[in-house]
């Protein structure tokens, strides 16, 4: 195996966790949004995920 060839599978293996990541995050939204409101607003929910999702805005891919 080649040096040029190690790092490729390193960039891919990098976006592959930022895919899965992004993935598992994205189940998360589904499975909170589908709880009750009164649940919702007692874990402070969407207020700490917009602010947490503005912190992290453009880094999901970052190489």
């Amino acid at each position: 195996m080649h040096a040029n060839s190690r790092s490729y599978l390193g960039v891919v293996g990098r976006m592959a966790a930022g895919w899965r990541a992004w993935r598992d995050e994205v189940r998360t939204e589904h499975l909170i949004n589908g709880l009750p409101l009164h649940i919702r607003k007692d874990i402070g929910w969407p207020d700490t995920h917009s602010a947490r999702l503005s912190r992290r805005a453009g880094i999901l891919f970052r190489l």
